[in-house]
């Protein structure tokens, strides 16, 4: 897999601008709601050398992980029953994207009465957020598959799992791919944010609760160590999706 230079040199040139707008900002507004990249860096040295704030990221990789695999399973089923049956497929489909435009946040009693405080509940809430988005694009996916492969199936006298697993998934396979890029930075987001409304462990608690005692470092730090995970994920995503859509 080749990048080409604009690929490589696009995010290190954005990068390097976000970097001197950050610096600027810190600048302009001081101490009182932001820190320097180089401090924020130095302390978020600091934060990754303490005994105590592992058990915080260990929580929230666990639940991150946990949440995006149920996340993905769930959407790839859901997405190609849909896709493969017409009626389902017209009829469930509004029902998904009406919940894709809830906002979540108003699920979250709902969760939270279901699965208690604690991992199972962020799971949830992170599965909840990107599932949806995988389950559309695998429905879409299977949807636009060529009926002569199909047809070709059906001519071999092939079983519909195998007509699944050696045609509709292949065919349709950057698509779904697209959908779970879109999943994975979902699933992060939905975990962080159950971490932050009922939890006393993870990065989302530690977020809010540096909030609450306007700890800066600790918020800065933390937002630039998921942001900077986000990022590098993403990217790599990014180079494998494109050249899934090339290579088909």
């Amino acid at each position: 897999m080749s990048l080409t230079r604009i690929e490589i040199l696009g995010p290190i040139l954005v990068s390097v601008a976000l970097l001197a707008i950050w610096q600027c900002a810190y600048w302009l507004i001081g101490d009182i709601a932001l820190r320097s990249p180089g401090q924020t860096v130095r302390f978020a040295g600091e934060l990754l050398s303490r005994p105590t704030f592992w058990p915080h990221l260990v929580e929230t990789a666990k639940a991150f992980v946990a949440a995006l695999a149920i996340a993905s399973l769930l959407g790839l089923t859901i997405g190609l029953l849909l896709g493969l049956g017409k009626t389902a497929g017209d009829v469930f489909e509004p029902m998904l994207i009406a919940l894709y435009s809830i906002p979540k946040v108003t699920l979250y009693p709902i969760l939270l009465l279901s699965f208690g405080l604690g991992l199972s509940a962020k799971i949830a809430f992170g599965a909840l957020h990107g599932f949806i988005p995988v389950a559309l694009f695998t429905m879409n996916a299977a949807r636009n598959v060529r009926p002569i492969f199909l047809k070709t199936g059906r001519v071999m006298k092939l079983s519909r799992w195998d007509v699944v697993r050696k045609i509709v998934f292949p065919a349709a396979l950057p698509e779904i791919f697209t959908g779970l890029r879109v999943g994975f930075s979902l699933t992060m987001i939905g975990t962080v944010l159950g971490e932050m409304f009922a939890s006393q462990r993870g990065l989302g608690y530690l977020l809010m609760n540096a909030i609450g005692l306007h700890h800066v470092d600790v918020i800065m730090a933390v937002t630039l160590m998921l942001v900077l995970f986000a990022a590098v994920i993403s990217f790599a995503l990014l180079a494998i999706d494109r050249h899934l859509h090339k290579r088909f």
